[in-house]
């Protein structure tokens, strides 16, 4: 297998005036979380998710900030980030739409739902639709093998899940009236 690499030398990063890791964030690191820790790497994945939570995403710059705060390289940044699945290193959509694909929901009819999805919003699995509202993923397991095929909207689970009520969940959280 030939290994597929990215021109990380040559990326550019998006800039913008104001800090990602603003003063609020650099004193509640090194507060709360920095003296958890032997080393200032070592609160690498608390500061990733400081700036998750603020924006929903890490943005280069923001690793760059990190990378400077912890003393370390920006590529250790990068690789932890893009390590974990957990990381969103490109905007989401307002609303993410996360099917399981786990063996319970495969067998149960966790492709006709994906599908299902893709073809309401006309997007593949990874992408956003351009209006900038839904983000659809596949997550390994949701925990509700039982209620199979499951889907995640939000924060909201749905259980027993079929292609035909796709659309219909879709246009309500589109609408803003629920889950």
């Amino acid at each position: 297998m030939a290994w597929i690499v990215k021109d990380s030398a040559g990326m550019k990063v998006e800039r913008r005036s104001e800090p990602y890791l603003t003063g609020a964030m650099r004193e509640h690191l090194t507060k709360q979380i920095l003296p958890r820790y032997e080393q200032k790497k070592g609160a690498l994945l608390p500061c990733l998710h400081e700036v998750q939570h603020a924006y929903g995403w890490i943005p280069g710059q923001a690793m760059e900030e990190i990378a400077s705060f912890l003393g370390v390289a920006p590529s250790e940044v990068l690789d932890t980030a893009s390590f974990y699945e957990e990381y969103w290193l490109k905007r989401k959509g307002e609303h993410l739409v996360s099917v399981c694909r786990s063996i319970a929901c495969e067998f149960c009819g966790q492709p006709a739902i994906t599908q299902a999805v893709k073809d309401a919003l006309g997007i593949d699995v990874g992408e956003t639709t351009e209006d900038g509202k839904f983000t659809l993923i596949e997550l390994e397991c949701l925990g509700s093998c039982g209620t199979a095929p499951a889907l995640l909207i939000d924060e909201t689970l749905h259980e027993n899940v079929k292609p035909e009520e796709i659309r219909g969940l879709l246009e309500k959280v589109g609408r803003g009236t629920g889950h």
